[in-house]
């Protein structure tokens, strides 16, 4: 590890990969840093249709193909009744490649992306924490601070560090840039089942969201290879983690309330303890300052719902890494370049967060919104794949946003 670097990227998960990469291969002197041994656990399995595109451009797609992964063609949802959608097939609404994506093992995945930065020149260091991020009284950026993997406390310089840290976020928290959406107040209980069924053919690896009866909580159901199947089951933060019950108490509640999986969990056995995650949807109200730009959860995170948070993770990293490249060329690194890319990924995530808070009121129904406006099913799989960033992605929501509020104003009014 040496003393200076033009770019120290912060965190190893997808967005500090790919950011590392292409600022690596873009010719600048990178350091990729994570604080945990590579590989690592993170939950996040499932990838969206969209994905492919950064991984094209990260020279991955070739090795994803010839991966264990599970290949997902579709997702699928299951209401409080549990009566099944028939699923939504990505190759449907886009014949290409890109219609065929993957349920990862996030350890396994983040390590290529890892290997793949390494492969194309950014010098990665796991094991190796960050204690502090060195900023000038106008909050300009100069390097960090870390301790090595053999204990050795260290200061490293830097034209540019790029915060990937996670839910951790040390920018963000350092200068108070964090705000919580109090519309998802979530928590997050899972757990990992061996041997539970799934669908034959092309719906085999989908994605199923499943609703439990009264749509208090939900569950993600993720197919991942070797017959393991992610469980995970998502409500609001109060109910899920404050009403007298312990985590494994309340996921096995809500397992016995929830009709989709009955069937599918005949035969299945547990086979990792559960796990909890509390609190996760922020966002930043500033994301870039001289010398620093946030990226991946660091920037942001919305919901697991969509399983959008690895797409926008790669999304963020490819596009700062462009800005802070072009920085370097133009001899700018300033806070108004390093951020010229946020405004447009805010406006296409803001799309997501949209049907996320659609999805989470009780009285608006998807199909019956569709049923009365069948013109948005091709708009409504472009924001289930990821396609957001051109114009008219959000035009569903001229119909879907007043329908939304009289869901809201009948529920008012009923209580």
């Amino acid at each position: 590890m040496k003393d200076s670097y033009d770019v120290i990227v912060i965190g190893g998960g997808p967005a500090g990969c790919a950011a590392a990469s292409l600022v690596a291969e873009g010719g600048q002197s990178t350091l990729l840093l994570e604080r945990e041994s590579v590989p690592r656990f993170h939950v996040g399995e499932s990838l969206m249709p969209e994905c492919y595109w950064p991984l094209e451009r990260l020279g991955m797609v070739d090795r994803m193909k010839s991966s264990k992964f599970t290949k997902k063609k579709s997702v699928q949802f299951v209401g409080a009744s549990g009566r099944t959608s028939a699923p939504f097939y990505f190759e449907q609404n886009d014949p290409r490649d890109n219609s065929t994506t993957w349920q990862v093992e996030r350890a396994d995945f983040d390590k290529m992306l890892w290997d793949r930065a390494s492969e194309l020149g950014a010098d990665c260091h796991d094991e190796t924490r960050v204690l502090d991020i060195l900023l000038d009284d106008d909050e300009r950026c100069s390097g960090v601070k870390v301790r090595t993997t053999d204990g050795e406390v260290k200061t490293i310089e830097s034209e540019v560090v790029m915060d990937g840290s996670g839910q951790s976020s040390l920018i963000a928290n350092k200068l108070g840039l964090r705000e919580d959406i109090p519309s998802l107040k979530k928590a997050a209980i899972w757990s990992y089942y061996k041997n539970a069924k799934r669908d034959e053919g092309d719906n085999a690896g989908a994605t199923i969201v499943m609703h439990t009866i009264e749509k208090d909580s939900w569950f993600w159901y993720i197919p991942l290879s070797d017959d393991i199947t992610s469980i995970g089951c998502v409500g609001d933060n109060d109910y899920m983690l404050k009403q007298g019950m312990k985590s494994e108490e309340r996921y096995n509640v809500e397992l016995e309330r929830c009709p989709g999986l009955q069937s599918r969990l005949q035969g299945a056995e547990r086979c990792d303890k559960v796990h909890v995650a509390k609190e996760y949807s922020y966002w930043t109200h500033r994301h870039a300052g001289d010398g620093w730009v946030l990226i991946g959860d660091a920037f942001g995170f919305i919901d697991p719902l969509y399983s959008s948070g690895v797409y926008f993770a790669l999304v963020m990293g490819e596009r700062a890494a462009d800005a802070v490249n072009a920085g370097f060329q133009k001899n700018d690194l300033g806070a108004g370049q390093l951020s010229s890319w946020c405004e447009g990924f805010k406006q296409g995530s803001s799309l997501i967060r949209k049907l996320v808070e659609a999805f989470y009121t009780k009285e608006f129904s998807f199909a019956g919104f569709l049923k009365d406006n069948p013109e948005f099913q091709g708009n409504l799989t472009d924001l289930l794949i990821g396609r957001i960033f051109y114009d008219g992605a959000g035009n569903i929501f001229d119909e879907m946003d007043p329908a939304v509020a009289k869901a809201q104003a009948e529920k008012v009014m009923a209580s």
